[in-house]
């Protein structure tokens, strides 16, 4: 039989590898693990920051990381490059959202900066009511967030210098349009891919940075052929990759929007997507 060509893999982390307890399935597991062995390239391509990149993520093992929505490359131990937010920006967007009283966090490399009252609004989203409710208190008490977790508090300067982008919570009355408008022209603004963030939340991008740019920037530079790579995804930040790649691969808990322009599906997480895409496309064998 002859030996299939060596393939490159991009894998989206939240609703692709990791379900909404940050919990990554064992059939993923496996599959990841087995693909390697079998001389394939695995790359993490997400919307998280490399401060965002657990050890439970990378235990299962990948060949390097497209961080912050394609502003960050690395491959092995070297970095190919890492876009940062100016100065100015910055302290525009963190005097914004203290003025209007909107929860967010700075993504940087070296950590994730958590807004003065980020942690009881996440909590409420994640766990529930954990004042009057002994379920919500119980679930943080015992299944604590690795998000949650995570983020670095009390942080009184947060006018940092390594910026890669900027998530928010929704606000109860400063709507969407209006954050979009207030960046229009200094950042890409986009609806926020973890759900239980609301509707109403988003990210700041640089503009001009997404994840297909990433893909091919790194394939060049490995000297790899397009024809050889394969995304998989569910969100609508991953659409230029599942387009750019030479097979896109849509999960089946992804956005309508996403799914329409996939050239294929496969299962949720809960359903083992991952590892019935791997399967398919003979990254790997059943066992």
């Amino acid at each position: 039989m002859k030996a299939m060509t060596r393939k490159i893999v991009f894998i989206d982390i939240d609703g692709t590898l990791v379900d909404d307890d940050g919990n990554i399935p064992l059939s993923a597991q496996k599959a990841c693990i087995q693909a390697r062995n079998n001389g394939h390239l695995l790359y993490l391509c997400t919307g998280r920051s490399k401060a965002e990149i657990y050890d439970s993520i990378w235990e299962v093992g990948f060949d390097g990381l497209i961080g912050a929505g394609g502003g960050y490359v690395e491959f092995g131990n070297d970095v190919l490059y890492h876009k940062k937010v100016t100065a100015e920006d910055v302290r525009h967007m963190v005097d914004f959202f203290n003025e209007h009283e909107i929860d967010f966090y700075l993504e940087s490399n070296s950590a994730l900066y958590a807004s003065a009252k980020l942690q009881p609004h996440l909590e409420r989203r994640i766990y529930g009511d954990v004042e009057n409710d002994p379920t919500a208190r119980a679930k943080k008490e015992q299944k604590p967030h690795p998000f949650i977790a995570g983020l670095t508090y009390g942080e009184t300067d947060l006018y940092k210098d390594d910026v890669n982008k900027v998530c928010f919570l929704e606000s109860p009355v400063v709507p969407f349009d209006r954050i979009k408008q207030e960046f229009q022209g200094k950042f890409e603004v986009i609806q926020c891919t973890v759900p239980i963030f609301g509707e109403g939340s988003g990210e700041l991008m640089i503009p001009g940075i997404h994840k297909a740019i990433a893909i091919a920037d790194l394939l060049e530079h490995l000297g790899m052929s397009r024809e050889d790579t394969l995304a998989i995804g569910d969100g609508m930040n991953d659409a230029e990759m599942l387009e750019f790649c030479n097979v896109g691969i849509a999960m089946g808990n992804a956005k309508p929007g996403l799914k329409a322009i996939a050239d294929d599906m496969t299962g949720t997480i809960e359903e083992d997507g991952l590892y019935h895409s791997f399967l398919k496309y003979g990254l790997i064998q059943s066992y």
